[in-house]
């Protein structure tokens, strides 16, 4: 495929994995009210894959819309724990409360991906992985949380998998890709056929 594709997120792991595997992209930002959609659909009793889903679509399509004739990669990763969406964190405060709320217990990590053209959606795929974090003490999750940069801690849900969040856990069940935000290898299949 000779022209780059643009990717709809700023996402420096997002970015990193297309990298990796010989995927040209310009990153072009989609700059969505995330919040503001999640509590619309959240008031709708919209589950946390279908929350994915549509902000996967809606970053895709904002973006496809200003860009004629090229392909554009929206992408949107939520945890979902017993039915409840959990969200990035804005502060260390929040982060603690959700890691007091992930410890002990298995979430799944939803990550779904929209490629749009011209403004409309024209392949999207989800994926989840299940993980199961160990039953840590406080102090066990404070040690954590002084280890993980701001940058790392509000851009990648609570734990970064590839680098110190991956000691949080007893067991990890699904595609790495996946759980960093990008289930590449359904990206490729796609685009190679495209």
């Amino acid at each position: 495929m000779s022209n780059k594709i643009i990717l709809a997120s700023k996402s420096k792991i997002r970015k990193d994995i297309l990298d990796r595997n010989n995927i040209e992209s310009i990153v072009e930002p989609s700059n969505v009210d995330e919040d503001t959609v999640k509590l619309s659909l959240i008031k709708e009793k919209a589950t946390p894959e279908i929350i994915s889903k549509n902000l996967a679509e809606l970053k895709a399509n904002k973006v496809s819309a200003k860009k004629i004739d090229q392909i554009v990669l929206g992408a949107d990763s939520v945890i979902d724990l017993d039915g409840e969406l959990i969200s990035k964190p804005e502060s260390r405060e929040e982060a603690m409360t959700i890691l007091k709320k992930l410890n002990g217990k298995s979430h799944f990590l939803i990550s779904s991906v929209c490629i749009s053209k011209n403004g409309s959606m024209i392949w999207n795929y989800t994926d989840k992985a299940t993980l199961t974090m160990k039953d840590l003490s406080e102090e066990d999750l404070k040690k954590y949380l002084t280890k993980i940069s701001d940058e790392a801690l509000y851009a990648y849900n609570v734990y970064q998998i590839e680098g110190e969040g991956r000691n949080l856990f007893l067991s990890i069940n699904g595609d790495e890709d996946t759980i960093m935000g990008l289930p590449i290898k359904k990206i490729k299949e796609y685009l190679k056929n495209l």
